[in-house]
Formats: C-alpha cells, structure tokens, sequence
C-alpha cells in the first residue's frame, strides 16, 4: 500500500483549538524534529473534563491547560506513555486538579539490557511516573458525557496505549500512528515485533479519525495502518538487501538507506535499523554474533 505523509498543521500556541465536538486541542510550544510542531494535549468534555497527555513540564503550556479548562473538574488524565515530552505534567496537575492518571503502567524497556549494553533513550523515559489507574486492556472509564477505552499498542515503548472516545469513531493515536511521519521504534525501549502486532490490532478496530500526538489528524485510517504496515515491510526488505550487499553494520546501513534523511535524525534511524534487525535475527532472517546490537556485526 502507497504511504503518503501530511505535514501540513497549524499549533496554535496558547490556544486550544475546536477539532470534534467536546475536543480540544492544545499544542506544546516545543518543536524539533522528533516532536513536528509539539506535543499534542487534549482535553474531552463539557462539565467535567479528561485530560490526555499533558506534556512535559512547560510553564506557558500549563497555563494555557489551565485556561481551557476554565475551573472545570477533570476527574482523569489519560497518558499514553511515558516520554518526557508527554507525561510529566501529569502529576503536577494531578496534585492541583485533583485528578487520577490512568495508564497502561509505568515506564519500562520491552527488554532487559544486554551485557554491556547502555540504554541510549534513559533521558527521554519519565521514570517517575506512577499511575493511579492502571487500565487493563480495554478497559472503558466512564465520565460525565464521555467514555475513554485503553487499547494496548507496544512498539514505540512498552507501555504505550491510545484511547478510543467510545461511540464517536474518534480515536487518540499518540506517537503510534502520526500523519506526518512514522513512529521512533528503539530498543531497548521500542520493539519491532511488537509494533508491527500493534498496527494489526488498530487494524481491526472501526475508527474513523485519529488525533495524534504529534501534528494533524489521521483521517483514512485503515489505509494509513496499512501503508505503514508496508512501509515498514519496504524497511525490513532494504536493510536484507544492505546486507546482503554487504554492508556488516548498521552505520553503513544507516548512510545508505537515509542517505536524504536529515542527518540530526542519523542517531534514532539507528535504532530503527537495530529494531528491524531484532525481530529479522529472532526470525532466523539474519544473523550476528550473540544478540543483535547497535555496534554488532550482521550477515546472511
């Protein structure tokens, strides 16, 4: 399936922005080439309210949360997972509105490290966040005029999860599925495996629309999944040919296949090569020297 990215969005700093009836968006001033624009808030309801993923801790951000939300109650805020850039305002403004945060859990690796191995993502993981719910999969929470359901969608970090807005079509995609770009998928936080099974599950769901937490809607959804779904098989089937070419590492890799990428994303389309290499070594497509690395050595 063709893949066709859309990077037109308007942030809209400071205000929050009408996108569905009883949604709000509002977007974080804290642009780069990991986040697009910024990172996405939203807050559903009319009286009392849900929060989805506040954010990091950004004073100007906070304020403008706390402006929309008009000394309404919020009984919860939903994250997502737990990435700097979407989680740590959670527990400030649990303490000031009295809120429960719900989550799948707390931050965690799909994997043990390796021997020898460093974590090269510890300062993007908020490993202080504790969830007062953690909602099982498809758990529906009820609140005044809304109901959130919890999928559980591993790939970019073990614990990550989008919210379905129940009997809207609706769905808050976060940085799985993005319309401007693919997700990050780096171990040991990121597995492969788990975001292709991830892809398959939103497949089977009837969503017509997805608000992400990066840019602007997804509004094909199952023919985006399965553009994504081909895009990553088209992945998998370059770096098999790198090394089939030759090319024993993933720096070579890298140089080839993102040879048009900007080089400041080098670093993480590293870790997506080391993640497609996981999943093709455990499959017996590829081989290396112990477990798959980031400095290791691969062959046919």
């Amino acid at each position: 399936m063709s893949l066709s990215f859309d990077s037109k969005f308007a942030p809209h700093y400071g205000e929050a922005v009408d996108i569905a009836p009883h949604v709000h968006r509002i977007t974080v001033n804290n642009p780069s080439p990991f986040t697009f624009y910024g990172t996405n808030s939203y807050l559903v309801g009319t009286d009392t309210l849900a929060l989805i993923d506040p954010g990091p801790i950004d004073d100007a951000h906070k304020a403008t949360l706390l402006n929309a939300i008009a000394g309404r109650p919020v009984s919860h805020i939903f994250v997502s997972h737990t990435h700097r850039d979407h989680s740590p305002l959670a527990t400030i403004l649990k303490d000031e509105l009295g809120a429960l945060l719900v989550a799948e859990g707390p931050h965690r690796a799909a994997r043990p490290l390796h021997i020898g191995e460093v974590n090269l993502l510890d300062a993007s993981a908020d490993t202080d966040f504790v969830p007062d719910i953690i909602a099982a999969n498809n758990t529906i929470i009820n609140g005044d005029g809304w109901a959130l359901r919890t999928i559980y969608t591993p790939g970019h970090t073990a614990n990550h999860a989008v919210f379905a807005l129940e009997d809207t079509g609706i769905l808050f995609s976060a940085d799985h599925i993005m319309a401007w770009s693919t997700s990050i998928v780096a171990p040991p936080d990121g597995s492969m495996s788990d975001y292709m099974a991830s892809l398959d599950v939103m497949l089977e769901l009837d969503s017509r629309v997805y608000f992400p937490g990066h840019g602007g809607a997804v509004t094909k959804p199952k023919a985006f999944v399965r553009g994504l779904r081909g895009h990553r098989k088209m992945r998998e089937r370059a770096i098999l040919e790198r090394v089939r070419a030759g090319d024993r590492t993933i720096a070579t890799m890298v140089k080839a296949i993102y040879r048009d990428t900007d080089p400041r994303l080098h670093g993480a389309a590293a870790l997506s090569v080391l993640a497609h290499l996981e999943d093709m070594v455990a499959r017996g497509i590829v081989q290396t020297e112990g477990n798959a690395a980031i400095d290791g050595v691969y062959w046919t």
